[in-house]
């Protein structure tokens, strides 16, 4: 690919930063849209979540113990939350309420309208959660989390702590319902999502650097899970978030950026930033995506839209 130059100055249309792999990834790349950093100045940019009756984006700033906000009209960045217990993963459920995995506190809670926070978990089984990194809130009102434990592995995205559970992920019920671990044999399982039908949840492994699909149940539990894909590429980073646009494509951070797959996981293309990305979340009308990649926030325009966080009224259309 011919490569970007990052310091400034003109940018050549198309944008060179978006590496095209296979000519089925042509029609997803505006041929006048470019990488554009709309914020910097974090220590390590993460979560991602976009409220669109809002009009601004939120993202983690984990060292710095902080939230962010981007607001579209203005383009100003302020501190949405501080402390913020070095929060990391962020969405929103059905009713468009913040959640948000805590490293420091070893939870996930969720913001409520009033701006009151209810812990959601924890614990499990009497012992500490780890650190719990990304999550994802599905129809039924269940709460998917992964649990690798980045935040007390040092003293910099939280505090050292021993593990006193293994790496999991977790499905915490709607009440009444409990928690269930689901995945037990991933390593430091990070980035999930659903498939668009909810049949299927992949599951990156940023330790093996190789994404897992399982099949869903009925009654919520998982089966069948194999590999699926590996990011593979040059340039610093590894599977971290991950995501679905409106086409069932998944994307999923990797080396060099924002790698995508087709369902039948064919990479089309790459998405590079010039700095090691961590997650990304869909926002205005969806078809802008928004990047966090260490010290910064990047966007750039597509043509299909991605899948919003499960909030009422706040969906993209399907179509191109």
């Amino acid at each position: 690919m011919a490569e970007r130059d990052w310091s400034g100055g003109i940018v050549r249309y198309p944008d060179p930063a978006v590496e095209v792999l296979d000519p089925r990834f042509l029609k997803y790349r505006v041929q006048h849209a470019a990488v554009e950093r709309i914020a910097t100045g974090c220590r390590w940019a993460e979560g991602p979540v976009w409220f669109g009756d809002g009009r601004y984006l939120l993202w983690s700033d984990i060292p710095n113990d902080r939230v962010m906000r981007w607001t579209e009209e203005s383009g100003q960045v302020s501190v949405f939350r501080a402390p913020s217990h070095n929060a990391n993963g962020n969405t929103r459920d059905r009713q468009g309420r913040l959640v948000t995995c805590e490293h420091d506190a070893r939870r996930v809670t969720r913001t409520e309208h009033d701006g009151t926070v209810t812990v959601l978990i924890d614990r499990h089984g009497g012992k500490r959660l780890n650190a719990p990194n990304d999550v994802v809130v599905t129809a039924d009102g269940a709460v998917w989390f992964t649990d690798p434990g980045y935040g007390i592995l040092m003293n910099y995205e939280g505090h050292r702590a021993e593990f006193e559970l293994p790496a999991n992920v977790y499905r915490v019920a709607g009440p009444p319902g409990g928690t269930t671990v689901v995945i037990g044999d991933l390593v430091r399982p990070n980035g999930l999502c659903f498939s668009l039908d909810g049949r299927r949840l992949f599951v990156n492994d940023t330790a093996r650097k190789h994404i897992r699909v399982f099949d869903v149940k009925p009654d919520g539990g998982l089966a069948n899970g194999r590999v699926w894909a590996e990011t593979t590429g040059d340039g610093p980073g590894a599977p971290d978030g991950m995501k679905l646009d409106s086409a069932g494509n998944v994307y999923c951070c990797g080396p060099g950026g924002i790698h995508v797959f087709t369902p039948e996981a064919a990479c089309l293309g790459v998405i590079h930033v010039p700095e090691r990305t961590a997650n990304f979340a869909w926002g205005d009308d969806y078809r802008s995506l928004y990047i966090t990649a260490s010290t910064s926030v990047y966007r750039i325009r597509t043509t299909v839209p991605g899948l919003p966080s499960l909030q009422a009224g706040d969906r993209p259309s399907a179509s191109t």
